[in-house]
C-alpha cells in the first residue's frame, strides 16, 4: 500500500514562497514519474509539474518560471518550491505519479497553499 504525505502549506501573502515536500512510501519511488497536482475549488485536478525518474523536468504553463520541482531518491520524497506566488495559485496541492506515465496511486490529504494579503 502506498502513502503519499504532502506538507508544507500554509497563507502567504502574494509574491511570497513555500516549499512543499512530499514523502513517499510502499514502492519503489526511485523509477516512478513523479508530479504536483493542485485543485482548486469548483475546479479540476490539475498537473503543475512533472520530474522523471532520470530527474527531468516540466511545468505548466502558469506556473513556468516560478516554481521548481525536485526529488531526492533517497529519501524517497518529491519537493515543489514555489516562489512568486499569487492569488490564483491557491489550491489544495497533492503529490502522486505522473498520470501521462503510470497509473497515479490513491491520493493523499494534500497540503493547503492559500496566497492572500
Amino acid at each position: 500500500q502506498v502513502q503519499l504525505v504532502e506538507s508544507g502549506g500554509g497563507l502567504v501573502q502574494p509574491g511570497g514562497s513555500l516549499r512543499l515536500s512530499c514523502a513517499v512510501s510502499g514502492s519503489t519511488f526511485s523509477i516512478n514519474a513523479m508530479g504536483w497536482y493542485r485543485q482548486a475549488p469548483g475546479k479540476q485536478r490539475e498537473l503543475v509539474a512533472g520530474i522523471r525518474g532520470g530527474g527531468s523536468t516540466d511545468y505548466a504553463d502558469s506556473v513556468k518560471g516560478r516554481f521548481t520541482i525536485s526529488r531526492d531518491n533517497a529519501k524517497n520524497t518529491v519537493y515543489l518550491q514555489m516562489n512568486s506566488l499569487k492569488p490564483e495559485d491557491t489550491a489544495v496541492y497533492y503529490c502522486n505519479r505522473d498520470h501521462r506515465f503510470l497509473s497515479p496511486w490513491s491520493w493523499g490529504q494534500g497540503t493547503q497553499v492559500t496566497v492572500s494579503s
